[in-house]
């Protein structure tokens, strides 16, 4: 793992030790997926971030709130100070991001209930099609999220109207086996009309290479499905599903920042 994203996943455990709370396996799970595409796949930056020629993210995986932020901070978005207050009272940040505070960009939707990002991002990359636009539309979903009807209705539209400008990327972390089990979903997508690709969601040179190399995939959508795993670069997030929803208090953070430096990818 790149210093980078040590860094990163150590500034998350940082983050969320300040506001108490933090769903840090899911954040652990999606940072290569965000990493590669603010590093090398999107046409955006933080003098942009309102550009009409930008690049669009939806994060509908709303639980990967704070690595979104993390990642947004290091991309000169946010000031340090401020990603500190992450949960306390007044702070714009929170568990669920909300666009209305953000006048600077950055933060394209309010994140919450499961299953409405996806259908936002169709809408809107449909909308830059009927403008003319060059803007392509990335969002991250969860596997967990594809069990939601209005996945799958977003699926459609995107699909019957060839919506090519739209990368839907699903952070595969078997989360989906645990509730209703939708494979193969490669199949099911590919069914909808997209463009099916796999990835190691934690390898971020792979997921750049196979990002930029479908987008000049003509008349589908594409989707990337990154395999991944929750909790990825702690062995105890990795082993420990109750970090689903925790924060780690001084000492734990401490000891988890240790396993975060020491990680290599054979320990997956």
């Amino acid at each position: 793992m790149c210093k980078s994203l040590k860094s990163l996943r150590t500034r998350l455990l940082e983050i969320s030790n300040l506001g108490h709370d933090g769903n840090l396996q899911s954040c652990f799970s999606s940072l290569e997926i965000l990493y590669a595409l603010y590093h090398g796949v999107m046409n955006w930056s933080s003098e942009t971030a309102k550009s009409l020629e930008r690049d669009y993210f939806i994060l509908s995986k709303g639980q990967s709130s704070l690595a979104l932020s993390a990642v947004l901070e290091e991309k000169g978005l946010f000031s340090k100070d401020e990603l500190n207050t992450f949960c306390k009272f007044g702070s714009r940040f929170s568990m669920q991001l909300d666009r209305t505070k953000f006048s600077e960009g950055g933060i394209e939707n309010s994140a919450g209930s499961l299953g409405h990002g996806f259908p936002m991002a169709v809408g809107l990359a449909n909308a830059l099609r009927i403008k003319g636009g060059k803007n392509r539309v990335y969002v991250l979903a969860g596997d967990g999220e594809m069990n939601e009807g209005t996945m799958w209705e977003a699926c459609a539209f995107a699909g019957g109207h060839k919506l090519d400008n739209l990368t839907l990327i699903i952070d595969d972390n078997d989360s989906i086996g645990r509730m209703l089990d939708l494979s193969p979903l490669k199949a099911k997508l590919e069914a909808f009309g997209f463009s099916v690709f796999e990835a190691d969601g934690h390898d971020v040179e792979q997921l750049k290479n196979v990002l930029n190399e479908y987008k000049n995939v003509v008349g589908k959508p594409q989707a990337v499905i990154a395999h991944t795993v929750r909790g990825y670069g702690s062995k105890t997030l990795m082993s420990d599903n109750s970090w689903f929803h925790r924060s780690p208090n001084d000492e734990e953070l401490e000891m988890l920042k240790k396993e975060v430096e020491a990680f290599e990818k054979s320990d997956d």
